[in-house]
Parts: C-alpha cells; structure tokens; sequence
C-alpha cells in the first residue's frame, strides 16, 4: 500500500527506495560508530579528534534525516530501527572499549572508505531512474568525502 503518491515510476521508486534506506542505514551506523570513538577516545590528540567525531554524529544524523524523508516524498516507508541498522550495516564494527587517538582515526578512515564507496555505487544505481535522489547523494558523498579527507590528513606525517 502506497500511502504518499509520487509520478515517479513504480520500478524507478524502488530502485531509489532500496538506495535511500541502505543510505539511512549506513549514515545512521555511521553516526553510532563516531560517537562510540568519541566516548572512548584517549590520547594526545583527544580534544581534536573528540570535537571532529562529533562533527560526524551531527553531519550523519542531518543527513539521514534528510535520506529519510526523500523516501517517504517517494512513498518509501524509511525503516531506522536499531534492528534494521545492525542487521543491514555495510559499515565495518568499532572496536569495544577504550580507544587510542590514532587507532579512532584509522578505524573511522575505514569506516569512511567503506560508505563512500556504498554511496558511490548508489549514485550509479540512481542516475538512470531518479535525478533528485542521485543529486542528494551526490551532496552527501561530497561531504563524506570531505570528512573523510580531514581523517585521513590526522594521521599522516
């Protein structure tokens, strides 16, 4: 049952619909993993990188908001349920427990690796059927990239 009517065709709106929730899901594990290194986090570098990770959490939660209610413009039903992100996740685990500065930032260079290619990909899949969708994934992979390019500059000499 479609609840919101949207001209897009049927088929075009469910290949947007599967991009825009795996895209909630990762920005939502995304925003969980960042303050899970932020909470855990030691070292010289604490103060830096601590305000960093919380630039993500406010950066994914901003920008899942706005996945999320993409899909329901489309008459997708967005599904952010703490079952589906750990279920669905293509992001890699955090480590448990305490973390070293550099160990965080390496685990989020990784984090971040892994959702900008997901993202990518998603933009591929939504160009073809979806220019609206394609273009808030464009803007979102632009500013993950941007982060991820800060992460990465943290820990080279």
């Amino acid at each position: 049952m479609n609840v919101i009517d949207n001209p897009l065709p049927e088929q075009d709106r469910a290949v947007a619909g599967v991009a825009l929730q795996e895209t909630l899901v990762d920005l939502l594990d995304l925003s969980l993993v960042a303050k899970q290194a932020h909470w855990n986090l030691y070292g010289p570098r604490f103060s830096s990188i601590h305000i960093q990770l919380d630039d993500i959490v406010t950066m994914a939660r901003a920008y899942s908001d706005t996945v999320a209610e993409r899909a329901a413009a489309l008459g997708i039903s967005p599904d952010g349920r703490a079952a589906t992100v750990a279920e669905t996740s293509g992001l890699p685990a955090f480590p448990a427990g305490w973390t070293k500065d550099g160990d965080a930032v390496e685990a989020m260079v990784r984090t971040f690796s892994a959702v900008i290619t997901r993202a990518r990909r998603r933009i591929e899949q939504t160009g073809p059927v979806d220019a609206v969708t394609q273009d808030l994934l464009i803007g979102l992979t632009a500013e993950l990239e941007k982060q991820s390019w800060m992460f990465q500059a943290e820990n080279r000499d």
